[in-house]
């Protein structure tokens, strides 16, 4: 008998993984829907997203303090015969520019209750800094950089009520430096965020981007049925 695992959790915040998958002749979609609910059975946030593009066909998204949970999930999926074609994994986490904001703002970036009502619209993209010779983000002064990223934030806000926005760290844990979901009421909101923010100086100058993944929120149940077809 195995001996009891002890859970691996941050200090503070929850784990997340994004898992995008592909659908395979083999595919059980019963158990993929079995699969999703015994981790949200188990406490874990699922967000079932159906992508579009050919890049994957299904995006699974998973929150958990402890990561043998968000584990237990993807290895769950795999015995489902779906192929996960890419993944991030990220933490949830205060900036070292978020000490002045309230107590509640503090507490849904660390630990969100997701998915948002009425934000169907979804995107997901991995972002860095930049450490080029005349653009290096980590040689700027941090007065600097928190009056830019004030302004990168202030941008932001003026997207209330059209876009919920999760960014979490990924520092030493993945590929980039941070993880950037996005949720919003209509597909062109996804397209306005990213375009206006741009602009900015912290993103014209010293910005990095991975691939993006676009999709829309639904249930498992739906997600598996529209595949299926």
């Amino acid at each position: 008998m195995n001996a009891p695992r002890s859970p691996v959790e941050p200090a503070q915040g929850v784990g997340v993984v994004h898992l995008f998958c592909r659908t395979t002749p083999v595919t059980d979609a019963a158990a993929v829907v079995q699969a999703v609910d015994a981790a949200v059975a188990d406490g874990v946030q699922v967000v079932p997203v159906v992508v579009l593009g050919h890049k994957a066909d299904l995006a699974v998204m998973a929150l958990h303090a402890d990561l043998w949970k968000l584990r237990d999930l993807q290895s769950a999926l795999a015995r489902a015969r779906l192929e996960v074609v890419d993944s991030y994994v990220s933490l949830t986490e205060l900036s070292e520019y978020a000490a002045g904001l309230p107590d509640d703002t503090k507490q849904a970036r660390l630990y969100p209750e997701l998915p948002p009502p009425g934000k169907p619209a979804w995107c997901f993209y991995p972002m860095s800094k930049r450490r080029n010779v005349d653009q290096n983000w980590y040689e700027l002064a941090y007065e600097q950089r928190r009056e830019l990223m004030y302004e990168h934030g202030a941008t932001g806000r003026t997207f209330s009520g059209r876009v919920v926005q999760l960014i979490t760290g990924s520092t030493g844990i993945d590929d980039h430096e941070w993880g950037v979901t996005l949720f919003c009421t209509r597909p062109d909101d996804l397209k306005d965020v990213v375009y206006t923010m741009r602009y900015d100086t912290a993103s014209a100058r010293y910005a990095e981007f991975g691939p993006f993944y676009t999709g829309m929120v639904t249930s498992i149940t739906d997600a598996v049925s529209h595949l299926a077809k």
